[in-house]
């Protein structure tokens, strides 16, 4: 049941996305928690700067198998949602060395709570001859030993070259 609601939750903050990159409005005078969540917004933010630039360097595959969460749903195009043991096994199957893929987040927010949030953005698949574009959603969450790991992973092809 755990991982329907992180397709759930994943559902309705795709609706709420915009095209540019957007924290979500902070009252003027932040409180300690709020400042918490901010920090952690940014530390969030920054996995998922950090997971790209992996993914650039190391491949996709060692990238996605660092960042992702032992709970993690992947939602792709032709595919039921792959669920925890299997998306290891899909991660492995993929071939990944014939293209380098980077995304740039556009825009984040994350729960009152300061322990899951999303981040959003538009990613870049390059190969010899051919760049392919698309957008991108991931819900992260704050795992036990501090760390910023997906627990969903979604995108969508065909963008135009907007900001990459």
């Amino acid at each position: 049941m755990k991982k329907y609601a992180y397709i759930l939750l994943a559902a309705a903050l795709l609706s709420a996305c915009s095209g540019e990159f957007k924290k979500q409005e902070q009252p003027e005078k932040l409180t300690e928690r709020s400042m918490d969540a901010e920090e952690q917004l940014n530390e969030m933010l920054e996995t998922d700067k950090a997971f790209s630039a992996a993914s650039e360097k190391n491949g996709m595959n060692k990238a996605f198998l660092e960042y992702v969460a032992d709970d993690a749903v992947l939602l792709r195009p032709g595919y039921l949602p792959i669920v925890e043991a299997d998306v290891i096994k899909f991660i492995n199957a993929q071939e990944d060395t014939s293209f380098t893929m980077t995304w740039v987040p556009r825009g984040a927010d994350i729960a009152s709570s300061a322990d899951m949030g999303y981040t959003y953005g538009v990613y870049k698949v390059v190969t010899a001859d051919t760049t392919l574009t698309g957008t991108y959603l991931n819900v992260w969450k704050k795992q036990p030993d501090g760390k910023w790991k997906f627990v969903i992973d979604s995108g969508n092809a065909g963008t135009e070259k907007q900001g990459m």
